[in-house]
């Protein structure tokens, strides 16, 4: 007998529910009786937990040791507490600047106008030099572009020594960027938002903000996964901004991912994404990240997040040293809102890159017929020259899909065995991105067809 709301899911499907709310639960007790606690005791059961790690776990992530200097650039790197920190360790000193949306949130934007050690011009002012934009992920901020153990894996570094005026972005809502002139981050209202108003409003007055900084025509665009599908979206909506992007670079690129690799937590947000919002709340997701990681000792954490990848993605990231994590893991995280994630589920449960949803749960159907269909992105009708960069074991990428819903101009460059977080920090992006990035960079600007070594249109 179908029993009314309890038939929707699985008996599976419930359990992970259940599970999930247990978690929620269960960490809620844990931050109140933490922050009851004195800091004294805090710290005693700190040293407990790393002591038992270090009696118990096999792990690659060890303590740094006076003549290991790349662990010791690790744990620097780490410790860092934000952009400016993070660019000093390598000479660096960013700009930093204020883009105002049209419907009101503050985003920040780092700005590294020059090479190490060459004069700087005062800041806020024309270099000349040819603009690149770089922008972050799903649940991240600019830092994870520069929180490399290398500098010569870095890629707004190597871009900024090649000449180039680097800007990176930041998505209303993290770190950078809890600041709106409607609303505070305590008001549901500010954290309304997804990949609509990020394509919207973030992408577009961001790059019109820098064009009018740098006073060039166009610049080049470096998104890596949910930052190519903001610009792929924005691309597709604003025909204007195609004549100011004159190329666009893809790292490990997100249009409409077939979903999870953990088959019960995918079915279970497929069958009615808006559980998330009964899961996380309508305002920021996972915004406990923080005081986890501050709690678990350093190399605990990086198990957490392996484990955590390898569940729902089956990325073993095994082309990143473990250095390399304990550095970056720890700039991973940054806040978003529920609604932004309730959207990327929406796209993966009808494999259409579709703007978001918010009759979901009222579809009408007639004679087996859905009535209704929400608006796609027409990302066939992008004019800005495309460079797909993704590696060929990532689950969340199906390029012949990809290529299918973009123009025909596009052209994809796959790196065999590369994951997607591989594309940003794997141990030989210096020779397996860099190279192309830099070579379309260069065609973009001099408006030159782009037709990359290795590359497939």
């Amino acid at each position: 007998m179908h029993i009314p709301f309890l038939g929707r899911l699985l008996l599976p499907e419930y359990g992970a529910l259940v599970f999930g709310l247990l978690l929620l639960l269960f960490e809620a007790l844990a931050r109140i009786v933490t922050i009851l606690l004195p800091d004294a005791i805090v710290r005693r059961l700190y040293q407990y937990t790393r002591s038992a790690f270090h009696a118990f776990a096999r792990s690659p992530y060890g303590a740094a040791k006076p003549q290991d200097p790349l662990k010791l650039r690790a744990e620097t790197i780490r410790q860092a507490k934000d952009f400016e920190e993070l660019c000093a360790v390598y000479g660096y000193t960013p700009e930093e600047h204020l883009v105002q949306t049209k419907d009101g949130y503050l985003l920040v934007v780092h700005r590294l106008p020059s090479r190490k050690g060459q004069a700087r011009a005062r800041p806020g002012t024309p270099t000349g030099k040819p603009v690149v934009y770089l922008h972050h992920g799903l649940l991240m901020c600019s830092e994870i572009w520069v929180c490399l153990t290398d500098e010569e894996r870095c890629i707004p570094f190597v871009l900024a020594e090649q000449g180039y005026d680097v800007w990176l972005g930041n998505n209303r809502g993290n770190k950078y960027s809890r600041k709106c002139v409607n609303h505070t981050p305590a008001d549901t209202a500010f954290w309304r938002f997804s990949m609509d108003e990020f394509c919207m409003h973030d992408i577009p007055d961001t790059i019109n903000y820098i064009l009018e900084i740098t006073q060039q025509p166009s610049l080049g665009y470096v998104g890596f996964s949910q930052g190519t599908a903001q610009a792929f979206a924005a691309l597709s909506v604003h025909p204007q901004l195609n004549q100011k992007v004159n190329v666009f670079i893809a790292i490990a690129p997100a249009m409409s991912p077939p979903g999870l690799h953990n088959r019960v937590v995918d079915a279970l947000m497929k069958a009615s994404p808006s559980l998330m919002f009964l899961i996380f709340g309508r305002r920021s997701i996972l915004s406990s990240t923080t005081f986890w990681q501050s709690m678990l000792y350093p190399p605990l954490f990086c198990m957490v997040i392996d484990n955590g990848l390898k569940f729902l993605f089956d990325w073993r990231c095994l082309n990143i040293a473990p250095a390399q994590k304990m550095a970056a893991y720890a700039h991973l995280y940054s806040f978003t809102s529920t609604k932004s994630v309730v959207h990327w589920f929406q796209i993966m449960r009808r494999s259409v890159f579709q703007l978001y949803d918010d009759d979901v749960s009222a579809a009408v159907r007639i004679y087996g017929q859905s009535f209704y269909h929400p608006a796609k992105f027409p990302t066939q009708n992008i004019a800005t020259p495309i460079v797909l960069l993704y590696g060929m074991s990532d689950s969340l990428v199906d390029i012949n899909v990809m290529k299918k819903a973009l123009p025909d101009h596009t052209v994809a460059v796959g790196v065999p065995g590369y994951e997607h977080v591989d594309m940003i920090w794997g141990k030989d992006i210096d020779r397996l991105i860099i190279p192309h990035v830099l070579e379309a960079l260069e065609g973009g600007r001099k408006g030159q067809k782009v037709a990359l070594t290795n590359g497939t249109s």
